[in-house]
C-alpha cells in the first residue's frame, strides 16, 4: 500500500525517503578594499538617504568630542586656577573640570599669548597716561612757581 504523497516519487511507505542534498553556495569573496571601508547601514524608513545626508549641514553632524567656546574655556581655566591655589593638584582640579590634563594645558597655552599681550597694552597705555600727567603737573607748577616769583619781586 502507497501513500498518496509517495506515490509521485515511487518510494513505499516503509521505505525512507532519500534526501536531496543541496549544492553549498560558495561565499562570495570580498575585495581587500571592502574590508577597509565598512559601508554605513541602509536606513530603512529613510526613502533616500543621501538625498538626507546632503541636506544635513556639516556643523550639525555630531563628533564624539564636546567643543567648549572661548568663554567657557576661560571659565573652566579659572575654575581650575581657583581649585589649584585651593591646595588642589593639577590632576584632580583637571579631571573635576572635566577634561584631560593634555587639554588644560593646550587651553592655558593657547590662553597665555593673549592675556600677556592684553596685560602689556595695558601697561603701555598706562605708561604713556603716566608721561602726560606728570608733563601737565610740571606745566602747572612751573606757571605757578613763575607767578609766585612775581608775586615776590613785586612786593
Amino acid at each position: 500500500m502507497t501513500n498518496s504523497l509517495d506515490a509521485g516519487s515511487g518510494t513505499t511507505a516503509t521505505q525512507p525517503a532519500a534526501k536531496v542534498e543541496t549544492p553549498l553556495k560558495k561565499k562570495a569573496q570580498r575585495s581587500p578594499r571592502a574590508k577597509v571601508e565598512p559601508r554605513p547601514p541602509a536606513r530603512k524608513n529613510a526613502p533616500n538617504a543621501a538625498s538626507q545626508a546632503q541636506q544635513i549641514p556639516a556643523a550639525a553632524v555630531r563628533t564624539g568630542r564636546k567643543i567648549y567656546s572661548e568663554n567657557e574655556r576661560a571659565q573652566m581655566l579659572a575654575l581650575i586656577q581657583k581649585s589649584i591655589s585651593g591646595g588642589a593638584t593639577h590632576k584632580s582640579a583637571v579631571k573635576q573640570a572635566g577634561i584631560s590634563e593634555q587639554t588644560y594645558y593646550q587651553w592655558k597655552r593657547a590662553a597665555l599669548p593673549a592675556s600677556v599681550g592684553d596685560d602689556l597694552k595695558d601697561l603701555v597705555a598706562l605708561e604713556e597716561e603716566n608721561k602726560r600727567l606728570k608733563s601737565l603737573l610740571a606745566e602747572r607748577l612751573r606757571k605757578e612757581n613763575a607767578e609766585l616769583k612775581r608775586k615776590l619781586e613785586l612786593e
